[in-house]
């Protein structure tokens, strides 16, 4: 038989088991981590075991105690059952990592169950169902016509979509003048769509001309509700206009229009004049401007009278008006200039020819 060679020594070393936090990172849960001699038996080994496990940038390069950021060294002073910080190659910064607690899931908010509208039991259908899919019978009056009878006049349900097309369709049997151009009720509200138009009511078709107001409903081919609810409509509104009537003061110049009020033939009523009081001549007795007590200074004095010789200077408005000689006047009585310069030549020469007479006379 043949022997064994000796057998290499066993690692009976326990393994340890610490907690590793990242530097800085005060939400990072710690890590636990078991150290055994097998798969780490460096501390270079170590690190790189921490660089897989904890993200840290550019991996983890120290290992700090977490109270005081001292640096751990080697696998021996590492403590079963310590916490550390790994870090790359940053500083140590100071947080209360041992007392860092996972956070709690959010609690999940039942949502309540959404219990369904109870409606009402009534089964009534709604307009927007209705609407464009039943047809249309009205009665159309003419504008201004009370003697001519409503026509009945049936809308079919693909032309309510446009009001052209409804107008149109009135026109064919009602003729106001220029055409229907305008559909009124018979209190005269305009109509602008074919949504209002209801079934069995009365309408005006209107042309050119503007909307008259007529008592249509006194028809004999009006329904006598109808005609009734007319008749205390106008009642009511004629009861309002008498007591407008009566609360305001009736206005004379209402009929007038205003720019013949403002013109300068309109005749206007006068204003009373006020009497002004009476002047109170200077001097006399009640005057403000007379002393009552005369002064002891001009006691004696003479009155000085106004000199006639002394010139006053008057406005030019209060002056006299002098008579002013017109252009013509003034032309004529001018000196003719030219007329005496050619007579006071003609004599300058007569002298002239006198005087060589006299010189050139032959001597007896």
């Amino acid at each position: 038989m043949g022997t064994r060679g000796p057998s290499a020594p066993v690692d009976t070393t326990p393994a340890k088991t610490i907690v590793v936090y990242r530097n800085g990172d005060p939400f990072y849960v710690g890590k636990k981590f078991v150290l055994s001699r097998r798969r780490a038996a460096t501390f270079e080994a170590l690190l790189e075991q921490l660089t897989e496990q904890v993200d840290v940038p550019f991996g983890v390069r120290r290992l700090f105690t977490p109270t005081r950021g001292h640096r751990v060294l080697g696998l021996d002073a590492l403590q079963a059952g310590g916490k550390y910080v790994a870090a790359g190659r940053e500083r140590f910064k100071e947080l209360d990592y041992i007392h860092i607690v996972p956070r709690k899931p959010a609690k999940i908010r039942k949502l309540k169950e959404i219990k369904p509208v109870v409606h009402c039991d009534i089964n009534v259908p709604s307009k927007w169902q209705t609407y464009h899919r039943i047809s249309r019978h009205i009665n159309v009056f003419t504008n201004g016509r009370l003697f001519i009878p409503p026509a009945k006049i049936i809308i079919p349900k693909f032309s309510l979509s446009d009001w052209d097309i409804v107008l149109a369709t009135i026109g064919e049997k009602v003729f106001p003048l220029g055409g229907v151009r305008k559909l009124f009720t018979m209190n005269g509200h305009l109509l602008g769509d074919s949504k209002d138009l209801q079934d069995n009511h009365f309408y005006v078709a209107v042309g050119l001309e503007t909307f008259k107001y007529f008592p249509y409903w006194k028809s004999p081919r009006v329904p006598s509700e109808v005609q009734q609810r007319y008749a205390n409509v106008e009642k009511n509104s004629q009861r309002k206009k008498k007591v407008d009537s009566k609360g305001k003061e009736p206005c004379k110049y209402d009929g007038i229009p205003p720019k013949t009020q403002d013109s300068v033939y309109y005749a206007k009523e006068e204003k009373k004049k006020t009497l002004a009081e009476p002047l109170v001549q200077r001097g006399a007795e009640g005057d403000v401007y007379k002393a009552p007590t005369p002064s002891k200074e001009t006691q004696g004095a003479l009155d000085v009278k106004e000199e006639h010789n002394v010139q006053l200077e008057v406005p030019v408005d209060q002056r006299q008006a002098e008579i002013v000689k017109e252009d013509e006047e003034i032309h004529e009585n001018t000196p003719d200039f030219e007329g005496n310069k050619d007579k006071e030549d003609a004599r300058l020469c007569e002298d002239v020819e006198r005087k060589m007479a006299r010189e050139w006379k032959p001597v007896d």
